[in-house]
């Protein structure tokens, strides 16, 4: 079974928050709501954290007097969850559908089409 599978997926306002807490490492509430910026006051970022750690999304470190909040999973983790939930969702499964929408609607650069043919290759057994 996947980490993640029990774990609720997150928004996008608490994929924000993972964001900063994966650049950051382990953070108060202040810290993730500066780096979130302006439109993120300190009480919505307190309130999304408390969220998502009922979510087990984050974990809370209650042992000092300021919380420290960290995620409970990778950024590599989490990205693979949801995409495994968009390919059965919505590409029945396939990656290959998958893949060709993603290049048809958005601009490859060459180092990442060469990353794509890598991998590729490694999947087939041959070599570049």
């Amino acid at each position: 079974m996947h980490p993640m599978k029990a774990v609720r997926k997150p928004t996008d306002a608490e994929l924000a928050i993972l964001r900063v807490l994966w650049a950051r490492g382990p953070s108060t509430v202040r810290q993730v709501a500066e780096d979130l910026g302006r439109d993120t006051g300190y009480t919505t970022a307190l309130k999304l954290l408390q969220i998502m750690t009922e979510k087990r999304l984050v974990r809370r470190d209650e042992s000092s007097r300021t919380h420290i909040y960290e995620a409970a999973y990778t950024q590599d983790q989490t990205e693979r969850q949801l995409v495994t939930d968009l390919l059965d969702r919505v590409f029945d499964g396939s990656a290959a559908k998958l893949v060709l929408q993603a290049l048809a609607t958005t601009k490859a650069t060459p180092e990442e089409l060469d990353e794509i043919k890598k991998l590729i290759a490694t999947k087939t057994g041959g070599s570049r």
